[in-house]
């Protein structure tokens, strides 16, 4: 039999206070800047992680729950209609660290079809060439699955994916789903993912908040999370050779 860790003092587990650190962390997220496209955004020497997703997803609201900040990502009553990358700084003690970048949602039928198009190139130029992308986070309504311009996105980012860049698939309301459904979409999509992880997630019940917390501070924080690990630091970006 596998022995448990010990309680801490607090009587937490580790685990809990290192999903304390992240989540103490993400709340300090305030808006830095708002562009239309990929030229008008600033050259940032900081991690950057993306959240990506079809409108309707759970985006605003995911990125909200991480952050424990209600109005942080804005979700437009008219969803596909905000077509603007948003940057946020995170970093304790008023030192940003990293950068999350909430981008619209895609697929909203409502929304021209010039429109589409011209986000769909903004977007994907964004994701195929921005050199601070450290992660990438997609959105997925569990009850629809990877649509077919969820699979498009995942094989632009896949030479990136292969080159290092984190990749998580996030199925939100997941609140909806019974045990069985669940676990069904769960083996689904990590066969579709190629690669990234997938976890369920609920802001209403508060489910794989804690996970999703500490991952995206690993994927900031790479040397932190080696050496707390006991293995050497690494030496570049996603963009890095193997």
């Amino acid at each position: 039999m596998t022995a448990s860790l010990p309680p801490t003092a607090a009587g937490r587990s580790p685990d809990a206070g290192r999903a304390r650190e992240a989540l103490g962390w993400l709340h300090t997220a305030h808006f830095l800047l708002s562009a239309p496209q990929l030229d008008l955004l600033p050259t940032l020497d900081l991690p950057e992680i993306a959240f990506v997703g079809r409108s309707n997803a759970g985006k605003s609201t995911a990125i909200n729950t991480l952050t424990q900040q209600k109005r942080l990502a804005y979700a437009s009553k008219t969803p596909g209609r905000t077509q603007h990358i948003n940057l946020f700084g995170v970093g304790k003690g008023q030192v940003d660290d990293a950068v999350l970048a909430d981008l619209p949602g895609y697929g909203y039928a409502a929304v021209p079809q010039e429109a589409k198009h011209r986000w769909q190139r903004v977007m994907g130029n964004y994701l195929a060439t921005r050199p601070s992308l450290r992660g990438i986070v997609l959105m997925c309504d569990p009850r629809l699955g990877l649509t077919e311009l969820d699979e498009l996105l995942l094989e632009l980012i896949r030479p990136r994916v292969e080159e290092g860049l984190k990749f998580l698939v996030l199925l939100t309301k997941a609140d909806k789903l019974s045990r069985v459904e669940a676990n069904k979409v769960l083996s689904i999509t990590r066969l579709q993912a190629g690669g990234g992880e997938v976890k369920l997630f609920s802001a209403l019940k508060r489910q794989g908040v804690d996970a999703v917390a500490e991952l995206l501070w690993q994927w900031a924080h790479p040397d932190a999370g080696a050496a707390a690990a006991g293995t050497p630091p690494t030496t570049g970006g996603p963009e890095a050779a193997p």
